[in-house]
Formats: C-alpha cells, structure tokens, sequence
C-alpha cells in the first residue's frame, strides 16, 4: 500500500465512523437486554455487511466497505491492532494469585475442564474432520488441535462479568471460578501457539515447529516471571512520575505492542504476547484499580467494537449457516466442557448444585472462542461454515451460562431503584410546599399512567405518614405504604427545591421525595426500595445531580453513574 488517497481517507474514515457508532448501540441495546454486549457488536457487522446490508443495498455495502484496494487493507490493519489490545485487556483481568489461594479445588476444576473437553473435541474432529468444516487440504492433525483447544477454552471476561451480575464474584464460588477461568485460559492460549506454530506460521528466522514451540514457550516463562518482577519494580516510577492515567497508559500499550512483536517473531499470532504482557502487568500489585480500569474502557468501548463488528463484515453469516452442525458442536461443546468441570468440582469437595454451577459459569466462550476461529480461518484450517459455527456457539454459551447458574443456585434477580420508578411519575419541580400536598401530586403523576386509585393511595399514604413521619434526613423523604389491589412496586420521586417538611431527625426539609407504593403482599420489595435509595443518595454528589435533572432521561442517567 502506497499510501491512501482523498477518497481513500474518506471512506475510510466513514466506514470506521459507521462500523463504531453502530456497533456501541447495539452493544449497548444487547446490555440492556442483559445479554453479552460482543453479541450486539457482533450483530452489528453482520447488519452492515453482506448478510444484510449486503442483500438490501449492495452498492453501499462495497462503498463503505470496499473488498479490494487500500481501505480493507488499513481495516484490517486497524482490526489486528483492535484484538491484539483486546486481549491485553482480557491478561489485565488474570489475577494468577488466585489460582493458589483456591488451592486444590481450582486446580481440579481447571485440569478436568481443559482435559475432558479437549478430548471430546479431539476424538469429534479426528473421526469426522470434513463434517466438522476442516478446510480443504487441511492437516488433520492441525485441525484436530485447533478443534479440541476450541472446545476446551473459555472466556475469562465473561465469565468474570456474569459472576458480578450474579452478586457472586466476591463469594467463595466466584473466586473458585475466576481462578479455575484463569489457569485455563493461560493453558489454552499456549496450546494454541502450538497450534499455531503447527499451521505454518514460523517465524521469519525459517525455524521449525519444534523450534518455535521451545521459544514459545521460553517466551511464557520469561513473560510470567522476570518480565512480570520487572514490571512490578518499574510500575511505582511510571506512576509517580508522569501524568496519569496517559503515562500509565502509553506504557502498558507499548510493552503489549512489543510483546505481540516479540509472538509475532517467534512464530505465533501477536495476541498471546500481548495476552501474556496484560497478565504480567494486571498481576503487579502496584497497578491502580482506577489505572486497569481507564485501560479497559479505552479498549472495551473503542477497540474492541470495531474488531467484533468488522467480523461480521467477512462472510454472508445466512448463507453459511449450517443449523445441524451447529446443533453438533454445541452439543460437544457443552457436554465436555460442562461435565468436565462439574466432575471437578465435585473431586474438589463441592455440593452437587455448586458444582453443577462452576460447569455452566466455565462453559462460557466468548470472544475467546471467536478470536481463535477467525485466525484458524485466515490461516486456512476451517472453512467458513464451522467460521460461523463457532461464532453461533461462542455467543449460545455466553447467553446461556448466567440463566443457567441462576436457576441452578435458585438466585432471585437484585432489583434497582430504576426497576419500580414511573418515568411519568418524575416530577423536576414541585408545585405544593405542604407535605400532604407532595403526596397528593406525586400520587395524582402516578394516577395519570391508569396503575393507582387516586383515592385509596391517598388514604394508605397519610395514614401511614401519621404514624411516623418518614423525613430520613440527608434532604430525603420517603413516604410510602402498602395498597390493596396494586399488582407491582412503583415509585414516584418529586423534586422541591424551597424544601418541605417532612419532619427529618436532622431537622432539615426534604427536598428529594420519593413515593413509594407496594402490594399488600411485597416479598420485601418496600424493604429492598428503602434500602436502594439509602445506598444509591448516601454521597452529596448524586443528591445535587438528582435534584439538577429536568428529565427522567437525566435521572436514570444519575442512576446509572451511581450503579457504575
């Protein structure tokens, strides 16, 4: 590539704009629906390119994303950048420490979830390589070791994020989970660079496999423990040093930059040095919370979405939709991996339920699985068929794994104040300054959306209010009760900014008053409300933000800020 032209940079530009914007809305349209947000990120390449877009409006499709010349060439570019930082990230997110304060119950999990399935997946692929998608003229024995190792990894980002979304990563189950995804995840990618080094990709030096392998492995090692002590010595100078979080930053990119340069010359793909870099410098002790975390929004929101969302880009998902084999490798996929770490967790001394739990949490793939299929398609092991296979799985078993550990532990979703609020119940400025007044108004707000009897509410309220006033201080007041015939929690807040009396034990007059109104029969719900607003309005600064917002838009968005 010469260089890009005016028209060159223009669509380039325009297709990186496009591919962003679409893919951060359907990220966030997929978390919403508390689904993995890769799966909106990668839905949204499949939107843009040939599946879709590709069949409404082809010409547009080859203007913002031509197949030939400069602009694909920059893309991918772009792309290998985005998931060679992607997986800095994911080795950030390793903490190797827990792996030994588990003890002998993660060890078990982690060998029995890596041997099992990658000899299930071993024995598919040997005995029927071309049903499976091996490409043509394919090393059987390189596509056999791709399959197992695909089978057998998992995705330590998402299973990370379904244990917080579970309120299950600081529990002693969470912590047997994260190491067990921990060992496997640093077992699986160095299979993989043998892998790789099996495929052909040897280094520019013309050395062989086993070659290659030795200095892979070298390379781990180093990596792991001089690199790492290294790391932990300098991390104290960086960041006392130069500005933060850019000298931090603009550190941690380099050092995962040169250690994808140093993979790439050993002969294995530049994501496990940069996977084996993040691990060396997430495991510094020196590295701030707020550091790993700037670090991981810069890539997560910007990266990382690009890289997904050009997948999709690649092929006609639709037309290489094969359902049955598909249903195959799900199949295989599942029963290996989530009987191999159920037996393991059950060696290690777990409950039954427990165990059945850490083998669904482990089953999640991810963008891990995706990542090692779209490099076994570059490099001519599958065919696109099992490309797209894989992709269906990966995002099945991410979907599936959360739902399946929270009705195997019997877990009840944590409701949020955002769950009970009436949006047309938030009133920004409050007419009455009397307290029986702001209950009537806030009432009539909630009357209006055809939920409450105006006149009973009114009644349960101000009985309620009269015998204890419910003035909490802190400028906040919660008046509330219990009403025959309502079917669900709902809350109604209004703003007063002169204040009124709700007769606090500061002494102070309310200015934030939320109504709140449960079933005769709540299940805690008051309870859980109460408690809510204590948490989410105990700092001064969301209590101003509150009371600055003009919209329910703007409201949910403290919230939200709040919760993050």
């Amino acid at each position: 590539m010469t260089g890009l032209s005016a028209h060159d940079t223009l669509v380039f530009l325009l297709s990186l704009g496009v591919l962003l914007f679409v893919a951060r809305a359907m990220g966030e349209a997929a978390r919403r629906l508390s689904q993995p947000v890769v799966l909106g990120e990668l839905l949204a390449g499949i939107c843009l390119g040939p599946t879709v877009l590709g069949r409404i409006a082809p010409h547009s499709v080859e203007f913002l994303f031509p197949s030939t010349g400069n602009v694909p060439a920059a893309l991918h570019a772009l792309t290998t950048l985005a998931v060679t930082l992607f997986l800095l990230v994911a080795g950030i997110e390793v903490d190797l420490s827990t792996v030994w304060r588990q003890g002998r119950a993660s060890m078990v999990v982690s060998f029995s979830g890596i041997i099992v399935p990658f000899t299930v997946g071993a024995a598919a692929a040997w005995l029927a390589p071309d049903f499976l998608g091996r490409h043509t003229g394919a090393d059987a024995l390189v596509f056999t070791l791709f399959f197992a190792t695909a089978m057998a990894i998992s995705a330590l980002p998402v299973i990370a994020k379904t244990l917080m979304d579970l309120n299950l990563y600081r529990t002693d189950l969470g912590m047997l989970v994260i190491a067990a995804a921990v060992f496997n995840d640093v077992a699986g990618w160095l299979v993989f660079a043998v892998v790789l080094g099996l495929m052909g990709k040897v280094a520019e030096h013309g050395g062989a496999v086993g070659w290659t392998l030795g200095l892979t492995l070298l390379f781990a090692a180093g990596t792991l423990t001089v690199f790492r002590w290294l790391v932990n010595r300098v991390l104290p100078w960086i960041q006392a040093h130069t500005s933060w979080p850019g000298g931090v930053l603009g550190f941690a990119l380099s050092l995962a930059l040169f250690g994808a340069a140093a993979a790439e010359w050993i002969g294995v793909h530049a994501i496990f040095g940069s996977f084996l870099v993040g691990v060396a410098i997430g495991d510094s002790r020196h590295l701030r919370e707020q550091t790993r975390t700037t670090i991981n929004q810069f890539v997560s929101f910007i990266f990382a979405p690009l890289f997904f969302a050009a997948i999709g880009l690649r092929l006609d998902f639709a037309a290489r939709f094969d359902p049955v084999l598909t249903l195959l490798v799900l199949v295989v996929a599942c029963v290996g991996k989530v009987l191999g770490c159920t037996a393991g967790a059950r060696l290690g001394g777990l409950p039954r339920r427990e165990a059945w739990a850490v083998g669904f949490a482990m089953n999640a793939r991810g963008a891990m699985e995706i990542i090692l299929g779209l490099l076994a398609l570059r490099a001519g092991v599958i065919d696109e068929r099992m490309f797209v296979t894989l992709v269906v799985v990966a995002i099945l078993t991410s979907m599936v794994s959360g739902p399946a550990m929270k009705s195997i532990l019997r877990l009840r979703r944590e409701r949020k104040l955002s769950d009970f609020l009436v949006g047309k119940a938030f009133i920004p400025r409050l007419v009455s300054g009397l307290r029986g007044g702001v209950i009537r108004e806030l009432i009539e707000a909630l009357a209006e959306s055809g939920t409450v009897d105006r006149a009973a509410t009114e009644r349960a309220v101000l009985a309620r209010e009269a015998l204890q006033p419910t003035g909490v201080g802190n400028r906040i007041a919660l008046p509330h009760a219990r009403v025959t015939g309502l079917e669900r929690p709902l809350v109604a807040l209004g703003v007063s900014h002169d204040g009124v009396d709700f007769d606090a034990p500061d002494g102070e007059t309310a200015q934030l008053i939320f109504l709140i109104l449960t079933p005769q029969h709540d299940d805690g719900a008051q309870v859980t409300i109460l408690a809510e607003i204590a948490r989410t309005f105990a700092r001064e600064e969301t209590r101003h933000a509150a009371l600055a917002a003009q919209t329910y838009t703007e409201l949910l968005a403290v919230l939200r800020a709040q919760s993050a």
